[in-house]
């Protein structure tokens, strides 16, 4: 009988516990989050979608670098690429340049401990931010900073969905080629980037660094846009904004589609509106029932009309939005509820009829690698791809 008692009591305790962390945690995340509001900007900008020519590019901006070298990402991985970049931070500091990295505990998890200590020992500044923290530990290891920016003598800035790793340089045997959208920023918006920047550093590392050290006079660009930074609140609300906002079309890049209740009953709206909705989800994963999460809402978006295409030449990465020719945005955030409920993001909203074209040119290019989705073949599974959606169900929120 004691024995019958402990095998229920005893699970019940573990999920009441868990509702307590989730609870309070969230409640604690909300009290402290902070709001920005970054202005209009007017930058010059260049968008690469593949990897190695971003880093190319990367790696020639860094080697210019005569003050500061800032980078956060999600994932740093200490592997033949993340090496090569380090050892180019190794050698800026011994050029007198200030380098600090920035990368997320849970994202970067893989990264050797013994390898922070010998690059701190060189001159790099590293630290970790969103490190779980109790009593709230479960809630804290899921709201992760999945910014992913680098910031070069306050001049040019980055912002995009690639990260620091062989896959991201199509050297994965499985994700290759890897298919992102990174932004390359000059003129007055990288002084957004650096703001970004140094509020993450300063809440990692409780280190405030002298803004007049990091903030040259920037000269106003092309492109009219505007970043928008969510620390797992008001992403969603923002999408559902630009949704409203389509008379004629929209086009969603995603590699992880599980929308949340607003957002995804804005898009069933849209349709019902007859709005032109397109949508890029990559046909292979790199998670486990990521792709099983999203059939129940696939299915419902299908039966509506919308266009669904799984990217099938790689691994798709980017995270883009577009609403007919006037607004595009590029950033780090999913159409998921982790993205819009979890994770700290920052997105670039941009507002040039020729930018949008352009990327509604390379979302054409994405469809004619893609193959259409159609729903009888999402109505007719075998069971154990029925099981894994049913457990995906379970699970979305943390996928």
């Amino acid at each position: 009988m004691h024995i019958i008692f402990l095998f229920f009591i005893i699970p019940f305790l573990v999920i009441v516990l868990l509702f307590v962390d989730f609870y309070f945690g969230r409640k604690q995340h909300l009290q402290n989050m902070h709001i920005y509001q970054f202005p209009i900007r007017h930058s010059n900008i260049d968008i690469f979608i593949n990897g190695t020519e971003l880093f190319r590019q990367m790696v020639q901006d860094m080697k210019t670098a005569r003050h500061h070298i800032h980078v956060l990402f999600y994932i740093f991985r200490d592997d033949p690429f993340g090496s090569l970049v380090l050892e180019l931070m190794e050698k800026k500091v011994n050029e007198g340049i200030e380098v600090r990295l920035l990368i997320d505990w849970l994202g970067s998890l893989q990264f050797p401990r013994r390898r922070m200590k010998e690059l701190r020992k060189k001159g790099i500044e590293i630290a970790f931010c969103h490190v779980p923290r109790f009593p709230f530990f479960l809630y804290t290891s899921q709201s992760r900073n999945h910014r992913k920016i680098i910031v070069i003598d306050g001049k040019i800035g980055f912002l995009g969905g690639f990260n620091i790793g062989k896959e991201y340089v199509n050297r994965d045997e499985v994700l290759n080629p890897w298919r992102d959208c990174h932004v390359r920023f000059t003129g007055e918006g990288v002084q957004d980037l650096q703001t970004q920047f140094l509020t993450d550093w300063k809440k990692a590392t409780n280190v405030k660094m002298k803004k007049s050290n990091y903030f040259p006079v920037l000269p106003k660009g092309d492109i009219k846009h505007r970043f928008y930074s969510f620390e797992g609140k008001d992403l969603e609300e923002k999408i559902c904004e630009l949704l409203r906002s389509a008379k004629r079309k929209i086009v969603i890049g995603t590699p992880y589609f599980i929308p949340g209740k607003k957002a995804f009953s804005e898009l069933k709206q849209s349709l019902k509106r007859c709005v032109d909705i397109t949508l890029i989800v990559p046909e292979i994963s790199d998670h486990p029932f990521i792709k099983e999460a999203s059939y129940r809402y696939l299915r419902q978006l299908l039966k509506l009309g919308c266009k669904v295409y799984q990217y099938r030449s790689g691994f798709y990465h980017a995270k883009v939005f577009i609403i007919d020719d006037d607004i595009c945005s590029i950033g780090t955030a999913n159409f998921d509820k982790r993205s819009f409920y979890y994770n700290y993001e920052m997105n670039s909203v941009f507002y040039d009829r020729e930018l949008v074209l352009r990327m509604l040119e390379i979302a054409e290019i994405d469809l004619s690698k893609s193959t259409p989705l159609h729903f009888r073949k999402l109505e007719r599974q075998k069971f154990h791809v029925v099981l894994k959606e049913w457990i995906a169900f379970v699970l979305s929120p943390l996928l």
